[in-house]
C-alpha cells in the first residue's frame, strides 16, 4: 500500500481556464483500461517543458522538444496526448515517424498544425507504438474533453502506479486568484535529472515564453528532481508546463519580479505535492523517507550526499526492516566524493534521536531509540556536515521485497 497516499477528490481539483481534458480506452496494452489522454488548449497557451538526461531519450521526448523549438513564434501549442502502456523508447527511427504521425493525426482533427501538438508515451520500453490503436482513439478523447477532467485524467497516464496522482493550489497575484492544477505518474525508475515521471501542471495567468522556461526549471530543481525510488533514470521523462494566459492579469514577463516568484512558488507548491506523491506510492515503497542534508559548503554537495545515502540499497533495505543499522548511512555519505570531508566533524539526527556525534557514534544513544523512529512510515535521515552553511533535502522509499516481485513480472 502506498505510504500516506491516498486517491485525489476530483471536487479538490480546480479547473483551469483554457485547458479541457479528455482520455479513452484505446486498448494500447491492456483492455478496460484507461490509457489515452488527451489535453486540448485554447490558442495562445505558453508550454515549456523539462525532459530526461538519458541519452537512450523516447521517441516522444525527441519530438516534443522539436515541436516546442520549431513553432512559428506567432502560434501557440494546441494539445498534448499522452498514452500509457508503451513508452515508445527503443524504437529507433520507427519510433519517431510514429510519434509524428499521432501528432499529425490529432492535428488534422483539431485543425492545426503537427508542430502545435507535443506527444508523451509511458510504459514497455523496445515495443512499436500501436499507432492505429492511438489514432483510432483520438477521436473518442477529443469527445469527451472537460474543464473538470483532471482527476480522470490522472488514472489515464498509471503504469505501475497504484494511486493517481493530482494537486491544485489557488494562488494570489495583483489582488486575484489564479489557479495552478497538475497530474503526475511515476512509481519506479525514478531517478534525478530528470526524476523518472510525466508530469504535466497547467496554470490560467500569463507568462511570456522565456518566463515559462525559467519558472519550469527552477520549480523542476526543486521537487522532481529532489526524489529518488531506485537510481534509475527513464527514457521518457518529461514535465510540461501549461500556462493559458486566461487569468484576468496583466502578463508577467520578469523572472525577479514579486508576480513571477508567487506563481513560482505555486506551481512548485503543486509540483512538490505530486513528487512526493510518486515516492509515496513507489513501488513496493512501506516507507517514506525525508534526507536532509545540512551544513555543507554548496548545495551540489549536500545533494551528492543525500543522493548517496538515498540511493543506497544497503540503506533502503535496512529501512524496510526497521532495522537501526546507520553504519550503513554514514558508509554511504563517505561514498557521496567529498574528498575534503571532515568525518570527525559529522553529525547524524534519525528524527529527534541524535545517533553520530562528531563523526562517531554518540554517547547517549540507545537502539530502541533508533529502533522506535525505524517503525514510523515516515522518517526523516539528518546529516549535518558542519562545514558551512548550504542544505539540500532529498525524498526516498524503502526498499523492499515488492519492488523486486513487481519488476519481474512487469511484462506478464
Amino acid at each position: 500500500m502506498p505510504v500516506n497516499l491516498k486517491p485525489p477528490d476530483p471536487n479538490s481539483l480546480l479547473p483551469v481556464k483554457g485547458v479541457s481534458l479528455g482520455v479513452t480506452e484505446a486498448g494500447i496494452r491492456k483492455a478496460g483500461r484507461k490509457d489515452l489522454l488527451v489535453i486540448r488548449l485554447d490558442d495562445g497557451a505558453r508550454v515549456a517543458g523539462v525532459f530526461t538526461q538519458n541519452r537512450f531519450c523516447a521517441a516522444p521526448v525527441v519530438v516534443a522538444r522539436q515541436h516546442l523549438t520549431m513553432l512559428d513564434p506567432d502560434a501557440s501549442i494546441r494539445a498534448l496526448v499522452v498514452n500509457t502502456g508503451n513508452a515508445n523508447a527503443g524504437t529507433g527511427k520507427e519510433g519517431v515517424t510514429a510519434a509524428r504521425q499521432v501528432c499529425s493525426e490529432l492535428a488534422k482533427l483539431m485543425e492545426c498544425s503537427a508542430a502545435q501538438v507535443l506527444p508523451f508515451s509511458t510504459g514497455v520500453i523496445m515495443e512499436p507504438l500501436p499507432v492505429k490503436k492511438i489514432v483510432a482513439g483520438l477521436p473518442a478523447c477529443l469527445a469527451n474533453t472537460r474543464a473538470e477532467n483532471w482527476a480522470v485524467a490522472a488514472e489515464a497516464i498509471m503504469t505501475t502506479d497504484t494511486v493517481p496522482k493530482a494537486a491544485s493550489r489557488r494562488v494570489r497575484i495583483g489582488g486575484r486568484d489564479v489557479a495552478v492544477t497538475g497530474i503526475a505518474k511515476g512509481a519506479g525508475m525514478i531517478h534525478p535529472g530528470m526524476a523518472t515521471l510525466l508530469a504535466f501542471v497547467a496554470t490560467d495567468a500569463r507568462l511570456t515564453l522565456p518566463c515559462a522556461r525559467s519558472m519550469v526549471a527552477q520549480v523542476a530543481s526543486r521537487t522532481f528532481n529532489c526524489i529518488t525510488v531506485d537510481g534509475d533514470t527513464s527514457t521518457n521523462d518529461s514535465f510540461a508546463l501549461i500556462a493559458t494566459g486566461r487569468a484576468d492579469l496583466p502578463e508577467i514577463g520578469d523572472a525577479k519580479c514579486a508576480e513571477f516568484a508567487a506563481l513560482a512558488e505555486g506551481v512548485a507548491a503543486v509540483a512538490g505535492e505530486l513528487a512526493q506523491a510518486i515516492i509515496r506510492d513507489g513501488e513496493g515503497a512501506t516507507k517514506f523517507i525525508t534526507v536532509r542534508v545540512e551544513g555543507g559548503r554548496k548545495e551540489d554537495e549536500c545533494r551528492k550526499v543525500a543522493y548517496a545515502i538515498a540511493h543506497s540499497p544497503l540503506v533502503k533495505t535496512a529501512f524496510f526492516a526497521s532495522d537501526p543499522n546507520l553504519g550503513r548511512i554514514l558508509a554511504a555519505v563517505g561514498t557521496a566524493g567529498i574528498a575534503d570531508l571532515a568525518v570527525d566533524k559529522v553529525d547524524l539526527y534519525l528524527d529527534d534521536v541524535l545517533v553520530v556525534k562528531n563523526g562517531g557514534r554518540s554517547p547517549g544513544y540507545r537502539e530502541a531509540d533508533g529502533q522506535r523512529v525505524m517503525m514510523q512510515p515516515e522518517i526523516t535521515i539528518r546529516v549535518v556536515l558542519n562545514r558551512g552553511s548550504a542544505g539540500a533535502t532529498v525524498w526516498t522509499c524503502d526498499l523492499s521485497h515488492d519492488y523486486v516481485t513487481i519488476n519481474a513480472e512487469y511484462r506478464t
